[in-house]
């Protein structure tokens, strides 16, 4: 061999030598970033006091978020509502501020990866300071599986605040080494908690079986055998069937409202429900129900809802989903149905040309048409199973939350004939309260926004049909 090629062997073997090296380091040094807890600070003022205040896109007060880390260079991502700022200038805190109606969070940094759509474990509220911890794991090792075995096999599995789907009773999840918390969670069981800790060396398992609250009666679900509710039977009624299921649209003549936060709406309203604006629509055809599991089933396929039953409302779905939903339905159908813009909502759930001027949909006591954060026992029930409003139409103000068409925008003074939203933004409404929500939430002008990408089990759909 040439000298020249011997000098150029050894150089290469050396350059190679040292990107194995390199490697061997940054993997034996690895890294890795978890959320040891999440909590609301109630004796904390700080988002609430002058000069520490940060206003939202809509002039409402922002949640301060303080992250104990002694980690430079994080980055946070919470979806389409967006960071509002970020503050790195308190010993180690990292201050984040960000609007009401964030669920999720994602944080990268360079050297301690990333922690994916973490499910922060409360809503946060406006003006309200929470404390989220950080930790930093070393090891040889970045991640090792556990297997979680769980009975009933419809329990819900939770590891560090963050829903894992399962199948048959098993859950499989690569984890970083190190200590984590689990909750296993079902209706009418004892909640089994703890901390797991991951080894490097092999994989974990745990072994569940949740024990029945004492008191409790189990119930063997049959969703094809739930009753379906009597509905009423207004003027201009149009029953549709697919295959099996049949489904009722209500005639909503044409007409026009204000729209916004009228009078009778009080000291609750928002500032994006402002300013009260006078609005026209031509007459439309709306579901006298939120869509039932029994019918996304028939059209789907499948139930991604998180509490099962026929006649309940679906939910867990996005924006997305419900355009494929749609899709399909008109196919089956024959027919176009559409959702619903925010106004036609708005001025259905306010009883239309027949309307009373409730602040609920169908009435001034919201126990009467609603299921909400109050009486619903934490779940979606029976579409139907509250009094409707002036029109005949159910559950507009609880149960879930109700997708519409338009993308967010402010609103304006003028007055305005079938508007359909923004042009551009992401961000698209949901309207309506929901069984976790507030009462102030199930207002008829109360409107809120999300990522069409994201499914909620508080969302779900109502049809819209033109005439």
């Amino acid at each position: 061999m040439q000298p020249r090629y011997i000098a150029s062997y050894e150089i290469m073997r050396k350059i190679l030598f040292t990107i194995c090296l390199t490697l061997y380091c940054a993997f034996v040094n690895a890294q890795s970033m978890s959320v040891s807890s999440f909590t609301l600070d109630e004796s904390d003022l700080t988002a609430n006091l002058q000069g520490t205040t940060v206003l939202d896109q809509n002039g409402e007060k922002c949640a301060l978020i303080k992250i104990v880390t002694t980690a430079k260079g994080l980055t946070f991502d919470v979806g389409v509502l967006g960071v509002r700022k970020v503050d790195t200038s308190h010993s180690g805190e990292v201050w984040l501020y960000v609007p009401y109606g964030v669920r999720k969070m994602t944080i990268n940094h360079q050297q301690y990866g990333q922690i994916r759509d973490y499910v922060l474990p409360e809503n946060v509220e406006r003006a309200r300071t929470y404390v989220m911890k950080l930790k930093v794991e070393d090891g040889p090792n970045k991640t090792q599986m556990l297997t979680v075995m769980y009975k009933p096999q419809n329990a819900i599995v939770v590891i560090d605040n963050k829903i894992v789907r399962g199948s048959n009773g098993t859950v499989t999840a690569k984890l970083p080494v190190g200590s984590h918390q689990y909750q296993i969670l079902a209706d009418g069981y004892d909640t089994e908690e703890g901390v797991v800790n991951i080894k490097p060396t092999s994989p974990s398992k745990l072994i569940i079986e949740l024990t029945r609250t004492a008191g409790s009666v189990e119930v063997v679900a049959q969703p094809q055998q739930q009753q379906q509710p009597q509905l009423a039977q207004p003027e201009g009624l149009l029953p549709i069937t697919v295959n099996n299921i049949t489904f009722n649209m209500v005639k909503v003549e044409g007409g026009t409202f204000d729209m916004g936060a009228t009078a009778e709406q009080g000291s609750d309203a928002t500032s994006i429900e402002k300013p009260v604006h006078q609005v026209t629509l031509s007459p439309y055809y709306i579901g006298q129900t939120e869509v039932t599991q029994a019918l996304w089933m028939e059209v789907m396929g499948d139930n991604p809802s998180k509490f099962k039953g026929d006649n309940n409302p679906v939910e867990n779905i996005s924006w997305k989903d419900c355009q494929k939903f749609i899709t399909q339905l008109n196919q089956m159908t024959g027919k176009t149905f559409r959702m619903l813009t925010e106004a036609e909502w708005e001025y259905a759930a306010r009883g239309g040309n027949k309307s009373c001027g409730y602040k609920y949909s169908g009435s001034n006591s919201v126990n009467t048409v609603a299921w909400h954060d109050s009486n619903s026992g934490g779940t979606t029930h029976a579409v139907g199973t509250k009094a409707p409003n002036e029109l005949g139409i159910y559950d507009m103000s609880g149960n879930v939350r109700e997708w519409c068409n338009d993308r967010f925008r402010r609103y304006s003074s003028k007055a305005q004939t079938n508007p359909t939203g923004a042009a551009s933004v992401i961000g698209r409404i949901i309207r309506g309260g929901s069984w976790n929500h507030k009462v102030k939430v199930c207002r008829t002008s109360h409107r809120h926004y999300s990522s069409p990408l994201y499914p909620y089990d508080d969302f779900g759909l109502r049809l819209a049909l033109s005439e």
